[in-house]
């Protein structure tokens, strides 16, 4: 527990007080955000905001998980064995750092052309495709010295479902899938200030407790797993705690300065970075399908766009005033603030559902 909290509270630092850095950097190589001529009218104001900010907490992710390692290290020697750096983290990390990458270069693009276009639809989806299947055949392919893999060769919900076994290869299609929707689904969020900030600290914070619980109920915890009726065949969830943590603390001190009114955008870089951490979260844990819920707000706004787009090719009408959802109610005159705040709690509705799917899932299981 104590690396969690000190992972959580570096990144926290960290974001906090390096963030203003990347606002001045960022400012001073003129990378402020391009804005949509269409949509609202609002949100000309926050031309010229620098973006790319998710560098910020990502570098800040990195550098916790570091130091939550440098922590493990006063703890006995037969522990520290079980949590050295791992595949988990190489798996974990470069998702959060390649998604980001590729989010990136499509703000890199923005900026440098002064227009909203950035890199292609196809391009960006490319690129998701790529990270996705390299970490995906990393993570089924190269197991642990017990056998234990990242991800699962099952689909999971808040454990492998038995009867659903796709194998290595249709797992590795799966875990693109997830990371793929996942990642685009937090940056539909993106868009005001704040909003899939908040909603990924919430989801974040989620899957360090999910982590962490699974760590403490461990088949690899051989004192665990001889005297407890049940335990999670997973693999290293402190790994997952550890990240989970650190992400989520970035995230806040991020926050600080991305609220209304946002001194920096994450971008394309941070959401990006975000979902493609999230998804892997998912798919570590064995909480794939579970992921869904916990994460419902991001689902909820791309089942928007998908709606409209379907709506208007299908009859020429439009279901909402825009999509996604969060500019339905800008339009319908709902302020940026009242819009964030709600959806925060949608998204803390959705994370306590899902928390509680998955306790109440382990207490039948014990009971």
């Amino acid at each position: 527990m104590r690396a969690v909290i000190v992972a959580a509270a570096v990144a926290f630092i960290i974001s906090l007080f390096g963030t203003p850095l990347a606002i001045r950097v960022f400012t001073a190589l003129k990378a402020g955000q391009p804005i949509r001529a269409v949509g609202p009218a609002s949100h000309q104001g926050k031309k010229g905001t620098p973006t790319m900010g998710g560098v910020a907490f990502i570098f800040a992710t990195v550098l916790a998980y570091v130091a939550g390692h440098i922590a493990l290290t006063t703890l006995p020697s037969e522990q520290i064995a079980q949590v050295q750096p791992t595949m988990t983290a190489l798996v974990l990390l470069g998702l959060f750092v390649f998604c980001g990458a590729v989010g990136f270069l499509d703000d890199f693009i923005k900026v440098r052309r002064r227009n909203s276009a950035g890199l292609s639809a196809k391009g960006k989806l490319l690129g998701q495709l790529l990270v996705g299947g390299g970490l995906g055949v990393a993570a089924l392919y190269v197991p642990s010295t017990n056998g234990q893999t990242v991800a699962s060769e099952h689909i999971s919900f808040i454990r492998d479902i038995s009867f659903l076994d796709v194998g290595k290869v249709g797992s590795v299609l799966v875990f693109v899938f997830v990371i793929m929707s996942m990642s685009n689904g937090v940056n539909l969020t993106d868009g005001l200030d704040g909003l899939a900030t908040g909603a990924s600290i919430l989801v974040l914070g989620a899957y360090g407790l999910i982590g962490f619980w699974q760590y403490r109920h461990w088949c690899g915890d051989d004192t665990y797993a001889r005297t407890a009726n049940y335990c999670y065949e997973v693999r290293d969830p402190l790994e997952v705690a550890l990240i989970a943590a650190a992400a989520a603390g970035a995230c806040v001190g991020f926050l600080w300065w991305n609220t209304s009114p946002a001194r920096i955008f994450m971008g394309d870089t941070g959401a990006l970075g975000l979902g493609g951490l999230i998804g892997g979260l998912a798919m570590a844990t064995r909480t794939t399908l579970l992921s869904i819920i916990i994460g419902g707000l991001f689902v909820i706004i791309t089942m928007s766009v998908v709606i409209q787009i379907i709506s208007f090719k299908t009859t020429g009408k439009r279901v909402f005033r825009m999509s996604p959802l969060q500019h339905h109610f800008e339009l319908a005159g709902w302020s940026e603030v009242n819009i964030v705040v709600r959806f925060w709690i949608v998204a803390g509705i959705c994370v306590a559902i899902g928390l509680g799917l998955f306790y109440s899932d382990f207490l039948a299981v014990m009971g």
